[in-house]
């Protein structure tokens, strides 16, 4: 049984909760060291999984252990790690959100990466020294497939029905070598700037590894007071984006200072009616987006459709988009709105590996590679975690070259990217994430 003072301050806690989020405000401290109460923090027990009730807990059928120092300082004097990834959720209204997780140990080192929602790279292998302890910041953003107070909704497809970018819960995934998480702090916040994405499956959250997007990397790069969200879905064209109502969601969403990327191109190659097109219907909407989210005080960036690894005889890469490079550029000089040549970069990126190593960007794998993966992978079209890491450092460099405000919220020291001479892959690793796990039947 809990001492007195301790039901106490959990009726505190829960009551002060539930006045901030009447207020439309939500709040939450959490502490994961097992012997210490902290003032002002709810303290959690590895075994506390998530349910509807408590509205936090840890998710997914996976559970931490944790570990006691007996050090001086009630936040850091303990933590919860494991030796594979855990989830941890808090229900949570739609909104932008600062956190703050405490990560360190006093008696060994740490090694943490921090993922959101759908595989969303928030921290990326954060290592903290004996004794040491980091204050990993950032803003994130959830959303639920209400349109605001209109009695609609976004119509999804039904394999984004169980996704965690839909559900009313911010998910946390910690994974690394040696995750350490001492407290975690999630506070509402209206100011910060938003960016939205429209595309499609090279720019959403993927679900399952290997595949990732640019997307989902690009929130790792952001800096607190900006926060990413992803509105992208497989399969999608602009028509398709508006007709699913994404856009409405976008629009009823946003406010004067967001921004919008805008990369579509790969599924309007597929349709080929009358007035279907780059010229025609996908120029069309493009201008649809730019225009009605400048209206109403948004920044639209245009970002042209990513190549496919598809090289000619000659070992240059084909120009697989066809016409919808060219078309964005021409409508982004139409309208005057900021520019970023994805096409033209990845050209350069896959180019600059060649014909065979720019297979490593790509969900390109022997069966056997994954576990329950029986046959080969040979996705030419869609990133790993390597090559949208890639992909996302380009965006990045478009968004320092066009002068965008939105610089001035990117994590500091971050060095200039050029395609040409991309990161290393031997030195590049993420951990795989748990969630989904590649399983490939005939």
């Amino acid at each position: 049984m809990l001492p007195y003072k301790t039901y106490i301050l959990l009726f505190i806690l829960v009551s002060l909760h539930a006045n901030l989020t009447s207020q439309g405000i939500s709040a939450y401290k959490f502490s994961f060291g097992p012997a210490k109460e902290v003032p002002g923090y709810i303290k959690i027990n590895v075994k506390d999984k998530y349910s509807a009730q408590t509205g936090y807990g840890f998710d997914f059928g996976t559970i931490p252990f944790a570990i006691d120092r007996g050090g001086k300082k009630p936040l850091t004097s303990g933590f919860c790690t494991g030796d594979k990834p855990f989830f941890f959720s808090v229900r949570l209204p739609a909104g932008n959100y600062n956190i703050k997780i405490i990560t360190g140990d006093l008696k060994e080192s740490s090694l943490t990466t921090v993922r959101t929602e759908s595989r969303r790279l928030i921290f990326e292998k954060i290592s903290t020294e004996p004794g040491k302890f980091k204050n990993l910041t950032a803003t994130v953003n959830i959303r639920t497939p209400k349109i605001g107070d209109t009695g609609e909704e976004v119509i999804r497809k039904p394999g984004e029905m169980n996704k965690l970018n839909w559900d009313e819960k911010l998910t946390f995934e910690f994974t690394g070598k040696r995750p350490c998480i001492c407290a975690l702090e999630i506070t509402r916040t209206i100011d910060a700037v938003t960016v939205f994405l429209a595309g499609n499956s090279t720019v959403v959250d993927q679900d399952d590894d290997p595949w990732a997007s640019w997307g989902q990397m690009f929130p790792r790069f952001l800096a607190q007071g900006a926060a990413v969200s992803n509105q992208a879905e497989s399969g999608l064209s602009p028509g398709s984006f508006l007709s699913s109502n994404r856009f409405k969601q976008v629009m009823n969403m946003m406010k004067p200072g967001d921004y919008l990327f805008i990369e579509f191109g790969h599924n309007d190659q597929k349709e080929n009616g009358p007035d279907d097109g780059a010229f025609k219907s996908y120029s069309e909407s493009i201008r649809l987006f730019v225009n009605d989210f400048r209206e109403k005080g948004g920044i639209p960036v245009i970002v042209s459709p990513a190549n496919r690894r598809s090289f000619g005889e000659d070992g240059k890469l084909t120009n697989s988009p066809g016409d919808y490079p060219e078309a964005a550029k021409k409508v982004a000089e139409e309208l005057k709105v900021a520019f970023i040549d994805l096409n033209a970069m990845t050209k350069t990126l896959y180019e600059a590996m060649g014909p065979e190593n720019s297979k490593k960007l790509f969900v390109i794998y022997p069966a056997g590679s994954f576990p329950g993966q029986k046959e080969a992978l040979d996705d030419n079209t869609h990133f790993n975690t390597y090559g949208a890491y890639q992909l996302a450092k380009c965006i990045i460099e478009g968004v320092k070259n066009n002068k965008l405000e939105l610089r001035n919220f990117l994590i500091k020291g971050l060095p200039s990217y050029n395609p040409s001479k991309p990161d290393p892959f031997e030195s590049f690793g993420l951990p795989l994430s748990p969630q989904s796990p590649v399983i490939i039947t005939n």
